[in-house]
C-alpha cells in the first residue's frame, strides 16, 4: 500500500535490497522470505523476534520501496506490502509511470517533491471514497496494525480492529511476548519468537469468564476462560484500560447472543479536533457508549441520550447556603449536576423547562458563573466553570434544537412503525375513564370517612414532612435530591405522594412528559390483536393481586389489560412475562395508566435490565450476583446454603417481583419505593438482611424444604405497623402449621437493618458483578439449549450425542459469523425466538454449503458445491433461502450408514422429505423449470394431497438418460482419492453399462420402440444451475452420452491391467453398438451407436497426460428421450457389485471432519514456518 513519505536514516540496517535503479530500492525485511539474508538464518530469525517485541506498528509489512537521489543521505519510505506480488505491482507502477518523468529533472529536491506530492496524491484519491462514506477518522499507523491482522490471522475486512496492545501470552509456564488484538468480534494474540510462531484467535461469545488478578504465578494478569480453555495474559502498559475494554467487548458479544443483532457503530459521534494516534473510531465509539452508559444510570435517563460533555465546577445550594463541588453534565436533553461527595446533591434539569440561561458577573468570591432558571421559578447558579463562553454556547445549541411543544409534528405512532392515523377516543382509552385521572387505590378510598386515629395522623405528619421539602429543595423534576430526601424515603411515602415520586424517581416523570398522547395510542392500536403475548395476559388477569378489592372488579381488571397489552404492543421483544402482571397491578394502585404505563417501560427497560424477556436473564444474573454477595457477607450461611441449594430457589421470586408475592402487600410496598430511588442495590440489601435474620435456624436446617419453609413464614410476618389503609389479606400460604406463628417483624427496622449491616453496597460495583454473571448465565442458557437441541433431534439423526452437540457448535458458530459479518439476509430475519430452540439458529446457501464440504462424508470433487446446493434447495422447504438446524441434520443424516434398502433408496428420491441424494446428483430434475399449469391440475395435486397414500418405491420416478449421466458423473468423482479407487472404478463401469442395456431393453417395451430423439448437441438445453453453484469447468453444460462412454472407460484404464480392462469394456459396448445398429429403423439413434463413436474426454478425471484419445467427437451426437430406468433396477445393478455396497455401507469419521473444521478457525496454532505470501524473489 502507498503510504505518506517518511524519512528513514539508515536503509540497510535490517533490511536486504532485492531491486533497485537511480531512483527508488525495494527491500524486504530480514527474517522474511526464503532465508535470513546476507548474515544467516539466525539474524533473520532475530529480526523477526525483534519485529514482534518491539513492534511499534510502523513496520507491520516485510517490504517497502524506498525513494533515494544521488547526493542525498535521507532516504523516504512510500510504499510498504506484506507479500511480493503486493510489493511488485507498486514497483511496476513507478518504474513505469515516473521513472521517465523524473529522470528529466536537474534538482536533486525537484525530484523529491515531486514524488512525495504525487504519492499523497495517489493516497488521498483512494481515501476519498472511505473518507466520504464511512468517515474514515483512524491514523494510518492504526489502518496500518489492522490490515496486519486481518493478514496475520485471515479476518475479512468486514472484520474491526478497535485495539492493540503489546503484552505477554503465558503458553505453558512460558511467556509469549507479543501483541493483543481486540477486535470487534474476537480477541487475537500472535508472537513470533526465535522461529516459534504462536497465534490465538478467541470469538468473544465463547467467553464464559473475564477476570482481572494478581497472583504469584500470574503477576497482575487477565484471565479469559471458554469452555475448554483458559488464557492468560499480562505484562500490559494499562490493564486498567485493556480490561475494561474487554469487558465492553464481551458484554457486546453477550448482547449478540440474546438479541441476535451485530454491533452498529455510531455514526453521529463528533470527528476529534485532530486525529488520535493509535486510537481507532471504534475506540471512541465504545469509550463513548461506556460514558453514556454511566450517565443514564446516574441519572435515570432515557437510552437515548448521549452526553454531550462534562466539566467540574460548583453549585449553590439555597437550603445548604453553601458551594457544592462537583461535576456538570450535559446532553441533548438534559443538564445535570453531581456532588463530588455521595448522597450529598443531585439535580436534573430539563432543557423543556429552561427558559433562561445567562452568564453571572464574575467575582472573587464566585469566578465565571452561569445561571439557568426555569419555568417553575427556581433559578440554579453553577460557578467555577473552566470553559464557561463554550458551555452557553453548547446549551443554546440544544436549547435551539428543543421544540417547544413536546412532541412538534411528530406523531408518536412514529416510535412503534405505524403510519399517523387519527385517533378515535372512547373505544379503549379515554380521558373520561376512572384510571385515566387517578390511581385504583384513591378510587376505592374517596367514599371511606376519614381516619382521625394515630396511624391516619402519622400518614398526615409524612405528608407535612414532604410538602416542607418541597418548599425548601423545590418539587418535580427540578427538585435537589440529597440524603435528606433518602431519609424522607426510608421513612415511607406517604400513599397521596406515592405515585408522584415514583415518577420522578425512576425517571419515568420525564418520558412521560415528552410522549403525550403515547399510550392513547397504543392502546388504541394493541386492542383487538390476537397474539401469544395476550393469550398470557388474558390467563394472568385474574391471578394478579386478586386479594385486593381493586383487582375484583373489571374496572381494575380492564386497566391491567390495557396498560400489559399497550407495553406489549409497544416492545414485542419482551412482550409479556409473567410477574409483569404483579408490578403492574401495585402501579396502578398509585398512578393512572399512562403513569403506570410508563413507571413499567422504566422498570423493564432500563432499572430491570432483561428481568421480562423470554429467559428472565436479568433475573438469573441478579441471582448470581446475590449468591456472590452472599458468600462475601455470609460464607458460613453461604457454603450451607449451597449444599442444600436454596438461594436458587428463593431469590428468583424475590427479585422478580420485588418482594410482592412472598411479603404482604403494605410492607412490600415500602420496599418498591426504596427500590425507585436507589435501584436494585437496596434489593440486594433487603435479601442479605433476611438471610442475616435466620441465620441461626437456616444453619440447622438439613433440607430444602426446612429452609423455605423458614424464610416463608419469616416473610409472611414482615408488616408495617404505619400503614392506614385496611388490611390486605396475605395469600403467600404458610409452609407449616400448628407451630407458635413467629413473632412480627417491622419493616422499617428491616430496612433500617438491611442500611446498617449491608450499607457499602455501591452500585457501580453491583454492575461489575452483573457483566461477570451475566457472561456465566447467558453461556449456561446457551449450553441448555444445545442440550435441548440435541436431545430433540438425536432420535432422528444418525449421529451421536457427542457428534451432534459439536454440530450444533459448528453450526451456531456459522449463524454467528452471518450476524457480524454481514450476509444476504438480516440477522432478525435468521433468528425467531418464539420458535423452539433446535429453529431459531439459520443459516444461508454459502454457509450450508461451506459446512457440506467440510463435513460431508462423500467428497465429489468439483460436484461438492453444486451437490450442496441441490441439497440446500430441498431442504428449505419454505423456500426462504434460510436452513434450520434440525433440516441440516436431517440432510447430513441421510449421508450416514443406514439400512441397506433406505439407503439406496435415498440416494434415488427424496422419500419422507429425507435427503435425496440421487435425485442432487441428477440436477435437471429439480432444476429444470416446470411447465406451466392451469388451476384444474393444482385441485387435482391438492386433492391427491389430502388422500393417505404410503409411498412405495414404484411411486419414485424414473431416470432419464441426461440424469444418469449426470447421476455417474458424480459418482465418479466421489470415488477420487479412495483406497479402492480403482475397484470402484470398475464397478461404475459394470453398473453403468448394465443399466445402459436395460434402459435400451426398456425402451422395446414402451411407446413400441419410441422413435423420438433429442436435438442435436447444439440444440440441447444446458443444465440450469442452482443459485450461487458453479460448475467445476467453469459454466454447465449438458454431457452427453458419448461423454459417458469417454468417462467409463478412461476411469477403467487408469488401474493395474489397463490395456485388457479398456478392450474388454469396449467389446462389451460395442456388441451392444453392433447390435442396436441392427434395427432397421436409421432415424432412432440410440444411446449405443453414440457411444460407440464417442471421444474421451478427461477433463474431470486426471491430468490431460493421462488422457487416451479414441476418436473425435461426432457433432451430430443426440440424447434418447425414451430411454429411462427404474429405482429397481439402479438398486439391483447396485447391489451386484460388492466394492460399491461396501463404499456406501462404510461408516465414516466424522469427528475428524468437525476436528478439520474447527482447524479451519484458528483457535491456536504454533508453526515455525515462513510467510505465506512469499515468491521466489527476484535477482537485482
Amino acid at each position: 500500500m502507498w503510504i505518506q513519505p517518511e524519512e528513514v536514516l539508515l536503509a540497510g540496517a535490517l533490511w536486504v535490497s532485492e531491486r533497485a535503479n537511480p531512483f527508488f530500492i525495494l527491500q524486504r525485511r530480514r527474517g522474511h522470505g526464503r532465508g535470513g539474508g546476507l548474515s544467516g538464518p539466525g539474524l533473520g530469525l532475530l529480526v523477526g523476534t525483534l519485529d514482534v517485541v518491539l513492534d511499534s506498528s510502523a513496520r507491520v509489512a516485510p517490504y517497502r520501496i524506498l525513494l533515494q537521489t544521488a547526493d542525498s543521505q535521507i532516504f523516504w519510505n512510500i510504499a510498504c506490502g506484506s507479500s511480493r506480488k503486493e510489493i511488485t505491482e507498486h514497483w511496476d507502477w513507478l518504474e513505469s509511470n515516473l521513472l521517465q518523468t523524473i529522470s528529466i529533472f536537474d534538482n536533486d529536491e525537484d525530484i523529491t517533491t515531486f514524488v512525495k506530492g504525487k504519492i499523497s496524491g495517489i493516497i488521498a484519491e483512494e481515501n476519498r471514497p472511505a473518507d466520504s462514506e464511512e468517515q474514515e477518522e483512524d491514523s494510518g499507523k492504526f489502518r496500518e496494525a489492522e490490515l496486519k491482522m486481518r493478514r496475520l490471522f485471515g479476518m475479512p475486512d468486514e472484520e474491526k480492529l478497535v485495539n492493540y496492545y503489546s503484552c505477554s501470552y503465558w503458553k505453558g509456564r512460558v511467556p509469549r511476548q507479543g501483541w493483543l488484538y481486540l477486535s470487534v468480534n474476537h480477541l487475537c494474540f500472535y508472537s513470533f519468537l526465535l522461529g516459534k510462531e504462536v497465534t490465538l484467535v478467541v470469538p468473544w461469545t465463547e467467553v464464559t469468564q473475564l477476570d482481572k488478578n494478581a497472583t504469584l504465578l500470574f503477576p497482575e494478569s487477565v484471565r479469559v476462560s471458554t469452555r475448554l480453555t483458559e488464557h492468560f495474559f499480562s505484562m500490559f502498559l494499562n490493564i486498567n484500560d485493556t480490561f475494561k475494554l474487554m469487558e465492553q467487548l464481551a458484554n457486546i458479544a453477550m448482547r449478540q447472543l440474546l438479541d441476535n443483532e451485530a454491533f452498529a457503530a455510531d455514526r453521529s459521534l463528533p470527528k476529534p479536533c485532530k486525529t488520535l494516534k493509535n486510537v481507532s473510531a471504534l475506540k471512541r465509539d465504545l469509550d463513548a457508549r461506556a460514558k453514556n452508559e454511566r450517565y443514564r444510570a446516574m441519572f435515570r435517563l432515557t437510552q437515548d441520550e448521549r452526553l454531550d460533555g462534562h466539566t467540574d465546577c460548583t453549585l449553590w445550594t439555597p437550603f445548604a447556603k453553601m458551594h457544592v463541588v462537583g461535576q456538570l453534565f450535559i446532553s441533548n436533553n438534559y443538564i445535570c449536576f453531581n456532588s463530588r461527595e455521595e448522597d450529598l446533591c443531585q439535580l436534573i434539569i430539563p432543557l423543556r423547562e429552561v427558559t433562561i440561561v445567562e452568564k453571572a458577573d464574575s467575582s472573587s468570591v464566585l469566578p465565571c458563573p452561569v445561571s439557568i432558571s426555569t419555568k417553575n421559578k427556581m433559578n440554579f447558579l453553577f460557578a467555577n466553570l473552566k470553559d464557561r463562553d463554550f458551555l452557553v454556547q453548547r446549551i443554546s445549541d440544544f436549547l435551539q434544537r428543543t421544540p417547544d411543544s413536546s412532541w412538534g409534528d411528530t406523531s408518536p405512532l412514529a416510535l412503534i412503525g405505524h403510519s399517523v392515523q387519527s385517533i378515535s377516543r372512547g373505544r379503549h382509552y379515554h380521558p373520561g375513564l376512572p384510571t385515566a385521572s387517578c390511581g385504583l387505590l384513591q378510587l376505592y378510598h374517596q367514599d371511606t370517612p376519614e381516619d382521625l386515629g394515630p396511624k391516619a395522623m402519622k400518614e398526615k405528619m409524612k405528608e407535612e414532612s414532604w410538602n416542607i421539602h418541597f418548599s425548601e429543595f423545590g418539587r418535580g423534576v427540578c427538585m435537589y435530591r440529597t440524603s435528606r430526601t433518602r431519609d424522607l424515603v426510608l421513612n415511607g411515602i406517604p400513599e397521596c405522594l406515592r405515585g408522584e415520586l415514583w415518577l420522578l424517581f425512576s425517571g419515568a416523570q420525564n418520558e412521560m412528559a415528552t410522549h403525550p398522547g403515547y399510550y392513547g395510542d397504543l392502546v388504541e392500536q394493541a386492542m383487538g390483536l390476537c397474539s401469544l403475548a395476550t393469550e398470557e395476559i388474558e390467563r394472568d388477569l385474574h391471578r394478579s393481586m386478586p386479594e385486593h378489592r381493586a383487582f375484583q372488579n373489571e374496572t381494575g381488571i380492564a386497566a391491567l389489560r390495557r396498560v400489559l397489552t399497550a407495553y406489549a404492543h409497544r416492545n414485542p421483544g419482551i412482550g409479556y412475562c409473567q410477574a409483569m402482571n404483579i408490578v403492574t397491578s401495585v402501579l396502578l394502585l398509585y398512578c393512572t395508566e399512562e403513569q403506570a404505563f410508563w413507571l413499567l417501560v422504566a422498570l423493564c427497560e432500563r432499572m430491570l435490565p432483561d428481568y421480562y424477556n423470554t429467559r428472565v436473564v436479568g433475573a438469573l444474573v441478579d441471582q448470581g450476583v446475590f449468591e456472590e454477595l452472599t458468600r462475601a457477607f455470609l460464607p458460613l450461611l453461604y457454603e450451607h446454603m449451597q449444599q442444600l441449594g436454596v438461594i436458587s430457589t428463593i431469590s428468583l421470586s424475590w427479585f422478580l417481583t420485588l418482594f410482592l408475592s412472598v411479603m404482604p402487600f403494605d410492607s412490600a410496598v415500602l420496599l418498591v419505593d426504596c427500590f425507585f430511588y436507589e435501584g436494585i442495590k437496596v434489593i440486594f440489601q433487603v435479601a442479605l438482611a433476611v438471610l442475616h435474620d435466620n441465620m441461626d435456624a437456616l444453619l440447622s436446617c438439613s433440607d430444602e424444604g426446612e429452609a423455605m419453609t423458614i424464610l416463608g413464614r419469616y416473610l409472611d410476618n414482615v408488616v408495617n405497623k404505619q400503614t392506614v389503609a385496611p388490611p390486605t389479606p396475605h395469600l403467600h400460604a404458610l409452609l407449616t402449621s400448628g407451630d407458635e406463628p413467629p413473632p412480627e417483624i417491622d419493616v422499617f427496622d428491616l430496612i433500617k437493618s438491611s442500611y446498617e449491616k449491608f450499607g457499602t453496597l455501591r452500585s457501580d460495583v453491583i454492575e461489575q458483578m452483573r457483566f461477570k454473571q451475566r457472561l456465566k448465565v447467558i453461556q449456561s442458557l446457551e449450553d441448555t439449549a444445545k442440550r435441548s437441541v440435541v436431545r430433540a433431534v438425536m432420535t432422528e439423526s444418525a449421529f451421536s450425542i457427542e457428534e451432534l452437540e459439536e454440530l450444533y457448535c459448528l453450526f451456531k458458530s456459522k449463524h454467528m459469523t452471518s450476524c457480524y459479518w454481514g450476509s444476504t439476509s438480516s440477522a432478525a430475519e435468521r433468528h425467531d425466538p418464539s420458535l423452539p430452540y433446535l429453529e431459531q439458529y439459520r443459516i444461508d446457501s454459502a454457509q450450508f454449503t461451506q459446512l457440506f464440504i467440510s463435513l460431508a462424508p462423500w467428497v465429489c470433487g468439483g460436484h461438492t458445491p453444486t451437490l450442496a446446493a441441490r441439497l440446500f434447495r430441498l431442504l428449505d422447504q419454505n423456500q426462504d433461502g434460510l436452513v434450520n438446524f434440525k433440516e441440516f441434520i436431517t440432510g447430513l443424516s441421510e449421508f450416514r450408514p443406514r439400512k441397506q434398502k433406505k439407503k439406496h433408496n435415498n440416494l434415488y428420491h427424496p422419500s419422507d422429505n429425507r435427503t435425496p441424494s440421487f435425485a442432487l446428483m441428477c440436477l435437471p430434475v429439480w432444476s429444470s423449470e416446470d411447465k406451466v399449469k392451469d388451476y384444474r391440475y393444482y385441485l387435482r395435486m391438492w386433492a391427491t394431497e389430502k388422500e393417505p397414500k404410503k409411498e412405495t418405491i414404484k411411486d419414485l420416478p424414473r431416470m432419464n438418460q441426461e440424469q444418469f449421466i449426470e447421476f455417474c458423473k458424480t459418482l465418479y468423482n466421489m470415488f477420487s482419492e479412495d483406497s479402492s479407487e480403482q475397484q470402484l472404478y470398475h464397478s461404475i463401469a459394470t453398473v453403468a453399462s448394465l443399466l445402459l442395456r436395460i434402459g435400451e431393453v426398456g425402451k422395446k417395451f414402451s411407446n413400441n420402440g419410441g422413435k423420438k430423439s433429442v436435438a442435436a448437441v447444439e440444440q440441447a438445453p444446458p443444465l440450469s444451475a442452482p443459485e450461487g453453484a458453479e460448475s467445476p469447468c467453469g459454466e454447465l453444460r449438458p454431457f452427453y452420452c458419448d461423454e459417458l462412454m469417454s468417462f467409463f472407460v478412461l476411469t477403467v484404464s487408469f488401474g493395474p491391467g489397463s490395456a485388457e480392462s479398456l478392450s474388454g469394456e469396449c467389446q462389451v459396448i460395442g456388441a451392444l453398438a453392433d447390435a442396436h445398429l441392427e434395427d432397421e429403423d436409421e432415424a432412432s439413434v440410440s444411446s449405443y451407436s453414440v457411444v460407440s463413436s464417442g471421444s474421451l474426454r478427461c477433463e474431470d478425471v486426471a491430468d490431460d497426460d493421462d488422457a487416451v484419445l479414441v476418436g473425435e467427437r461426432r457433432r451430430g451426437s443426440t440424447l434418447d428421450a425414451d430411454w429411462s430406468i427404474s429405482f429397481e433396477q439402479a438398486l439391483a445393478s447396485l447391489l451386484t457389485e460388492a466394492p460399491l455396497v461396501d463404499f456406501f455401507e462404510r461408516k465414516r469419521d466424522v469427528r475428524s471432519k468437525m476436528a478439520a473444521c474447527r482447524a479451519q478457525r484458528a483457535v491456536e496454532r504454533q508453526t515455525s514456518s515462513a510467510s505465506d505470501h512469499e515468491l521466489t524473489p527476484h535477482t537485482v
